[in-house]
């Protein structure tokens, strides 16, 4: 049977130690996160997702959700109480502002305690993920009326909330959406379409689901141009506020899903429903893509959450794991086989998993952070830097991390030998839940191509030429450093790779787009590297500050730290080179073939 347990102490390291959080306690709701507040906070959220949370991921998994004849549907078994619990707990609020019941403390804090509850059960932590996303959402461009009459029970979790933007004939191109709205005397609209793989989209545990709907108004433009969100509740609002009439909206299937069984997957019917444009006519997508932005981060957390939990099993399994013996003589003479752990191609694997979900989860952090500042800060400067670097780092961070994810979860369950093909071992449902992570809120290759079409070029360059500064400067101004010499040499081979990318691609696409779109997932992936590698030199620093000024109890842990980040840099680093050579192949032999030669 599967085991998880939160990483707090690494958590706490990158909070404190490496992204020092203390020094942004200019920022609202900065101060009441101190060292003490952070470690309570994280120690409850372990709490709550070990013993509350994790116990159900393999319920859901095997019971899925039920949906009834009435279009109404059922969780599995203990869903519900635990998602009490944790709208209890006030975790829904926990970076929301004061005013609408929450507790305005940092995102990053958020982020942070995130990845536990998605690491104990990804199915489950869905429907208050969507639900802050929508609530994200409504504080942006929802009216004063909106956000008094919605967010307050959403905050509270009593309300949850989605995104309806997926349409049969329509994933990513939007501009071919068909859902129409027609307005009404009373300035509400009605809603008719059909929408497809709504995560959270019909559900018993919550009083009311409240539903962002992208939809032409009538006469609108084609395209883009013309979409505009409206909040489509379940139940319409009573004159005091409370849920009333049920809504003409309703669950039409629940998809029969590879993975995320616990969650339910709805399509989604709207047959004339009310709904409440929310911000400007045709305007919608800059609405929804709030909404968007939030999920995509969250989505990258899974990947990370994934590969964590599998990681921590195959960690568990390969030193218990009798199999032949270690290369360079018998560890367990006792025994008529050594532990599995012994052997390199193991550890290569796990040390692998290691280095990406530590690095990985600073570079989450980090991210999340820019955030915070790009929120709260009262310096222009400061905040237009931390927008720039988050617009920049949301498609890496969701497309790196979700392959990662994916590719961990194999990884881990390998390890298992033919018991990872086995489902009481609850590897398969690791490797299944993480599949999707690489293909919502934007596939992957979409993501790639967003950071090389839109986001390189955005306002002249500005946010990747600032990011190859500083991590320029980091590298010069550490060289001398006999410890972390080594992480900053590694690490500007990879930029020197980035950058020379990054020129191929000026010099290159813009007669022949192709060679972008040819490119765009390896340079996805080399700039997740580098970014990764960025992090690692900062843990790299951060631990070996600690070490100098006495670790203490922390030595072994800090000791650790400055090993898997060397192994970051011998083993996958030297990546880059490999991602810039296929990016500058071109696309020639990869559009060449006609069609019907496939």
């Amino acid at each position: 049977m599967p085991t998880y347990k939160a990483p707090v102490a690494d958590t706490l390291f990158i909070l404190n130690d490496v992204l020092a959080l203390a020094r942004h306690n200019n920022l609202p709701g900065f101060a009441d996160a101190s060292a003490d507040m952070l470690e309570a906070i994280a120690g409850e959220a372990a709490r709550l997702a070990e013993e509350a949370l994790f116990p159900l991921n393999r319920v859901g998994d095997q019971e899925g959700c039920t949906r009834h004849d009435d279009g109404t549907v059922t969780v599995p078994k203990g869903f519900k109480e635990a998602y009490d619990l944790y709208r209890a707990g006030g975790w829904i609020g926990l970076a929301v502002p004061e005013e609408f019941g929450g507790q305005r403390l940092p995102y990053v804090l958020h982020t942070a305690v995130g990845e536990y509850m998605s690491s104990a059960n990804m199915s489950l932590m869905m429907y208050p993920g969507l639900t802050q996303g929508a609530i994200a959402a409504i504080l942006v461009h929802g009216s004063d009326e909106q956000k008094a009459a919605y967010l307050p029970k959403m905050v509270e979790g009593t309300w949850t909330g989605t995104m309806n933007l997926t349409e049969p004939h329509c994933g990513t191109d939007l501009g071919l959406l068909r859902t129409r709205a027609v307005p009404q005397a009373d300035g509400s609209y009605k809603i008719s379409g059909q929408k497809i793989f709504i995560s959270a989209g019909e559900h018993d545990m919550s009083e009311n689901i409240v539903h962002l709907v992208l939809a032409r108004i009538e006469g609108a433009p084609e395209g883009t141009k013309g979409i505009s969100l409206f909040i489509v509740p379940k139940f319409l609002l009573a004159d005091d506020g409370a849920p009333g009439a049920r809504n003409a909206v309703s669950c039409g299937a629940i998809e029969h899903k590879m993975g995320i069984h616990g969650n339910a997957t709805c399509v989604m019917n709207y047959d004339g429903a009310t709904g409440f444009l929310i911000g400007p006519e045709n305007k919608g997508l800059n609405a929804m893509f709030v909404m968007m932005n939030e999920a995509r981060l969250g989505v990258g957390l899974q990947g990370l959450s994934i590969a964590e939990a599998a990681y921590q099993n195959a960690v568990a399994y390969a030193r218990e794991r009798l199999q032949g013996r270690s290369l360079s003589g018998a560890k367990n003479p006792e025994g008529k086989a050594d532990p599995i752990i012994v052997h390199p191609d193991v550890r290569r694997a796990l040390m692998t998993i290691k280095a990406w979900a530590e690095g990985g989860r600073a570079f989450t952090l980090w991210t999340a952070l820019k955030s915070d500042i790009a929120h709260r800060s009262d310096d222009e400067t400061a905040r237009q830097a931390a927008d720039d670097t988050l617009s920049l780092m949301t498609p890496i961070l969701k497309g790196v991390l979700t392959d990662k994810g994916f590719e961990h979860a194999v990884m881990a369950q390998q390890i298992f030998g033919g018991h990872g093909y086995i489902e009481e071992h609850g590897m398969s449902q690791y490797v299944r839940d993480a599949r999707i992570a690489m293909i919502y809120e934007g596939a992957n290759g979409i993501q790639a191509l967003d950071l090389v079409g839109r986001k390189l070029g955005l306002n002249g360059g500005r946010a990747v030429m600032a990011l190859f500064k500083e991590i320029g400067d980091f590298c010069e101004e550490n060289r001398d450093d006999e410890t972390l010499s080594f992480f900053t040499r590694h690490l500007k081979k990879g930029l020197n790779d980035l950058q020379a990318s990054t020129m191929w691609f000026m010099q290159n696409a813009l007669a022949k787009p192709d060679n972008a779109g040819a490119g765009s997932t390896d340079y996805m992936h080399l700039f997740g590297l580098v970014v990764v590698g960025y992090m690692w030199a900062r843990i790299a620093k951060a631990a070996q500050a600690g070490l100098a000024a006495g670790a203490g109890e922390r030595e072994d842990f800090l000791r650790n730290k400055l090993v898997t980040g060397r192994f970051f840099m011998e083993r996958l680093m030297p990546e880059t080179a490999l991602r810039k050579a296929r990016i500058e192949a071109g696309a020639e032999t990869m559009m060449e073939l006609a069609a019907e030669a496939f």
